[in-house]
């Protein structure tokens, strides 16, 4: 492999660097980073709701449902068995289309039973479900 320098007569090794490609490519990042600059600044403005959490109103058109540790369940407070949800969600949402389930599950309560029971009301017309947590106890 041959070497020369510019001199057609010098046999000698070429040492200068040949900065083309360097500034081709400096120029081409430069290039990209004005484009992408003002669009990794950019921030939409939003005025986000302050949550302040109160005590829910029971209504007297909900539904109290509950499930305990072992898989029971009791539909405002009286037991219920299984197959007889169908019928209960639907005769709930025929009178009340607006009507809402508030479920109640017991912390070791396993997911399967929530599950059947949340199938079991969309299936049927209740649509509106809402989860009842326990307020945790403020620490004095």
């Amino acid at each position: 492999m041959a070497f020369g320098g510019f001199d057609k007569g010098s046999s000698a090794p070429m040492a200068e660097i040949n900065t083309t490609p360097l500034v081709d490519v400096m120029l081409v990042l430069l290039v990209v980073f004005i484009i992408t600059a003002p669009v990794l600044s950019h921030a939409i403005k939003v005025d986000l709701p302050q949550a302040t959490a109160s005590e829910h109103k029971e209504d007297v058109k909900a539904i109290r449902f509950t499930i305990d540790a072992e898989g029971k369940y009791f539909w405002n407070d009286e037991l219920i068995a299984e197959t007889a949800l169908a019928g209960r969600f639907a005769d709930a949402a025929r009178s009340n289309p607006l009507v809402e389930l508030h479920l109640r599950a017991d912390q070791t309560a396993h997911y399967g039973p929530v599950a059947r029971v949340l199938a079991q009301a969309q299936e049927n017309g209740v649509t509106r479900i809402g989860f009842v947590t326990e307020v945790p106890a403020k620490p004095q």
